[in-house]
């Protein structure tokens, strides 16, 4: 990095602890805009004194001041005269003069503005060709203020100012230089500085005696905001809510599976082909391909005896169960859909072992969309399989989950879900509205699901599910689901939301 007049860091630098180190300073630089007749980059100054700061060798103090700064154009004038002395040197002594059209031969565009001016200061006059010189001699004055201002970011006469000022010569800026003063640990020879431990150091033992650059991280400078990357306040709560359950010893399902049948999504579930939720207004259907019978045959047919007669200590639904309704393709309805495929798989290893997964993604209901209801959300899922499980487990996993949530305040309330028994709600103490909010489901699979699976005789599930737009709405203060998720959404919401963080350790949200 270079100052003006191929100045160097190392060279500001020895500059300004020369300056400083000066008896008749007293250890003490009044404005660096001073150095070097003025002709110093600031912002390089600024980098070599960050340097030196961080090493506690010098402090300083921004001083700002307004100054005069060369346009374009004033830079031109500056360096080749003003247009004015351009016609006035273009026309020559005697009485012939200039013609005009040979004056913009002469000049160019300098005659637009030139010529005028010459008029106006008395320097032509019409007569001969065209222009003749009124006088015999001038000079440059616009030239030498130019240069005078460039030199030293200011005039002494406030007409000039003001004229190149309208003639837009001239421009006013704000210049911050500094005030610089010995730090505690001041010298002249500054000490070289390692910013990198490498291979060499490691082997060697160098980096025991190395001395090292100390990061500033108090600078305050932030630096350019990003114009992209931002994620979406879901995205946010998603991937802390995914931190959590990996915390816990959760495996991820994989739920890249939006479509599914219904055997998988609700007969596998142990729930009935008559319930209210297999109907076309609370289900999305597919048309094309409508069905699949791309599922185990022996489970089927275990399944279908579970729901028409009965077994593992249970009477059945009592119906005549249609493979054809299982068959149909729908968006799922619920993640669970996915969870009992994978205790599916789980049930045909070997020998058993114990899991816990999770799963965060999208699922499909047929709903009229209002304030807190959309036709497609997210579903938060955890399952545990163990041999021996109980409800008291069950509960005491909700409360440490919901703890790395920052919520501890819990209450259940029992419910009925087909493929859970017993089941429970979840209640939270909402301290805003100073009451009692559900929060989520839960429950312990029935022996109708899982027997059939495969899965041994003494092990238990335990679930639970919650969505992912609740939380969000609360986290982020919406109160009508659709400003976060659809048609509704400000797009410049993603970047002004903050990011999404909850204290693990202590269970509260920050």
């Amino acid at each position: 990095m270079e100052g003006e007049e191929g100045l160097t860091h190392a060279d500001l630098q020895e500059m300004i602890l020369a300056a400083l180190d000066d008896p008749d300073r007293s250890g003490r630089i009044d404005d660096t805009a001073a150095l070097a007749h003025g002709y110093l980059n600031q912002l390089a100054v600024l980098g070599v004194l960050n340097s030196l700061l961080i090493r506690e060798i010098v402090t300083y103090k921004p001083i700002s001041a307004e100054r005069w700064k060369l346009t374009p154009e004033g830079e031109r004038f500056a360096l080749e005269g003003s247009d004015e002395v351009k016609v006035y040197n273009a026309v020559p002594p005697g009485q012939n003069g200039i013609s005009l059209r040979g004056l913009e031969a002469a000049v160019g565009g300098a005659a637009k503005f030139g010529q005028p001016a010459a008029f106006k200061l008395k320097w032509i006059k019409r007569g001969g060709e065209g222009l003749v010189r009124a006088v015999a001699a001038i000079s440059d004055e616009v030239q030498s203020d130019l240069q005078e201002i460039k030199r030293h970011g200011k005039h002494s006469s406030e007409k000039v100012i003001k004229e190149l000022k309208a003639r837009k010569l001239i421009d006013k800026e704000v210049q911050t230089s500094y005030e610089v003063f010995k730090g505690p640990k001041f010298t002249r020879a500054v000490p070289v500085e390692s910013t990198d431990i490498t291979f060499d150091m490691i082997s060697s033992g160098e980096w025991k005696t190395a001395n090292f650059k100390l990061y500033n991280l108090d600078s305050g400078v932030l630096g350019v905001p990003p114009q992209g990357g931002h994620l979406h306040p879901l995205l946010k709560v998603r991937e802390e809510f995914r931190e959590i359950f990996l915390e816990l010893g959760f495996t991820e399902m994989p739920t890249n599976r939006f479509v599914d049948s219904s055997f998988w999504n609700f007969d596998a579930l142990f729930q009935p082909q008559q319930h209210p939720a297999r109907d076309a207004h609370d289900t999305f259907f597919l048309k094309d391909p409508a069905a699949d019978d791309q599922f185990p045959a022996e489970y089927m047919e275990r399944v279908k005896e579970v729901h028409s007669k009965g077994g593992y200590g249970s009477i059945g639904y009592g119906y005549d169960w249609s493979k054809a309704e299982a068959e149909k393709l729908i968006l799922r309805t619920h993640t669970t859909a996915v969870s009992s495929s994978m205790l599916y798989q789980l049930a045909q290893e070997k020998e058993f072992r114990p899991v816990k997964y999770f799963s965060i993604d999208r699922v499909f209901r047929n709903e009229t969309t209002d304030a807190t209801h959309l036709a497609e959300f997210h579903q938060v899922e955890g399952v545990v399989a163990d041999r021996g499980l109980t409800l008291g487990d069950l509960i005491g996993v909700l409360h440490g989950f919901f703890k790395k949530l920052g919520i501890e305040k819990l209450r259940f309330k029992p419910a009925y879900n087909p493929y859970t028994e017993p089941s429970m709600e979840i209640f939270s103490w909402h301290e805003g509205l100073q009451r009692w909010v559900e929060i989520g489901n839960s429950g312990m699979f029935r022996p109708e699901m899982l027997l059939p699976l495969g899965l041994p005789e003494d092990v238990t599930v335990i679930a639970w599910g919650l969505s992912l737009e609740r939380p969000t709405m609360i986290k982020y203060g919406y109160n009508d689901i659709r400003k976060l998720v659809g048609h509704r959404v400000e797009i410049d919401m993603v970047q002004r939301n903050p990011i999404c963080r909850l204290d693990k350790k202590m269970g509260k949200e920050i």
